[in-house]
């Protein structure tokens, strides 16, 4: 890339408040923010009701929020910065714990952007390794997105979007593979990432008991987050939504999510029955679970009699399935550009040809009825 361009994108900075209730974890975040080109740490809280108060003063784009802090924690913060409905979002820091798992669940049900979970390696070299890591890749995913919405702000009016098709329409394309398809879906998988507990927390709810049909679901998160969407999930919805465990029999109603760090693939059975498998097989994509491993066996199992999902997150996770399940005649289906955190996974697929039908946040759970 050209230097200007490099430095044109560094004139739009990430405006960061670090809030934290340790002056270690304040200070060490602090510090890697700012050795990034595209961040500006513009001020630091030690608990929510500061971090309030410095939000209205400072006015930044993104809070790096503990999630366990005294006075107000950072569950609270979202609250508040939703019920104000500030232009804010939060980057959520989570302990690897029950307790830590479930307040970032809800933290991300409400729209927290993302998380990432405090190192606890014996070796402090390699904790500020990680967190320089993770943070980096996080923000850097951020970065891109405050870059699309400035763009599409500064966008002069009667400009068409690049997806050339307004928010709350579904639109479909019929590539010639679908036409083999004779009858309804009898398994439906969801491929998820960035974005992915908000979204799936308003279309999973959508689906009535008797749906008829197993869906397999693969969010992007390490092992514990995923068991805890799982419950979260349940308690919301009319299917049973459960973390998938190996070698349990699928069934109608039943929502299946992969476990973090491990892949999920559906197999064949005695007398026709279809499997849930667990595996350590490799990531793919830098993922595991990996969407690509989940759709490539949904596609070798149903066949035509499938409907493949792919919705907000970054990279390109589930492309390569997406193939696989369109040569095998089922039905694709992409979050569109304008409901998406991260326009990524379903822009992948949206450019390759690989989808059926592209549909806003809210009409996902229409297109997938339809489809069953």
């Amino acid at each position: 890339m050209p230097v200007a361009e490099i430095n044109k994108d560094f004139q739009l900075k990430i405006k960061a408040l670090v809030v934290d209730d340790t002056i270690f974890y304040r200070k060490i975040i602090s510090e890697i923010l700012a050795s990034f080109p595209f961040v500006e740490v513009v001020g630091t809280a030690n608990n929510g009701e500061i971090a309030m108060s410095r939000i209205r003063l400072l006015k930044p784009d993104l809070l790096t929020l503990d999630v366990e802090m005294p006075v107000m924690n950072g569950l609270s913060v979202l609250q508040e910065i939703r019920r104000q409905n500030l232009p804010i979002d939060c980057l959520m820091l989570s302990s690897k714990t029950l307790q830590g798992c479930e307040i970032t669940m809800q933290a991300l049900e409400l729209g927290a952007f993302d998380f990432i979970t405090k190192p606890d390696d014996i070796s402090p070299r390699a904790n500020l390794q990680m967190l320089t890591r993770e943070l980096r890749r996080k923000l850097t995913i951020f970065h891109e997105r405050l870059k699309m919405l400035d763009h599409r702000r500064n966008k002069p009016l009667g400009c068409p979007s690049s997806s050339k098709r307004p928010a709350g329409r579904v639109a479909i394309a019929e590539p010639a593979a679908a036409g083999k398809r004779k009858e309804k879906s009898h398994a439906v998988a969801i491929g998820i990432s960035t974005g992915g507990p908000y979204a799936l927390g308003r279309v999973l709810p959508s689906f009535p008991a008797d749906l008829g049909v197993p869906i397999f679901l693969v969010q992007h998160m390490p092992p514990l987050f995923t068991e805890s969407l799982a419950n979260s999930l349940n308690n919301k919805c009319r299917l049973t939504v459960k973390e998938a465990v190996d070698g349990e029999q699928v069934r109608k109603n039943h929502v299946y999510v992969a476990p973090g760090g491990k892949q999920m693939k559906v197999a064949s059975g005695l007398d026709h029955t279809k499997l849930i498998r667990i595996t350590d097989a490799p990531p793919e994509n830098n993922c595991r679970p990996s969407v690509d491993y989940l759709f490539r066996s949904v596609a070798r199992e149903y066949g035509s009699k499938a409907t493949c999902v792919v919705m907000t997150g970054m990279g390109t996770d589930g492309k390569s399935g997406l193939a696989v399940a369109r040569a095998s005649g089922a039905v694709n289906i992409a979050q569109n550009e304008e409901t998406c955190v991260v326009y990524g996974m379903p822009k992948a697929a949206i450019d390759s040809g690989l989808i059926n039908i592209v549909a806003p946040l809210e009409k996902i759970a229409e297109a997938i009825l339809k489809t069953v």
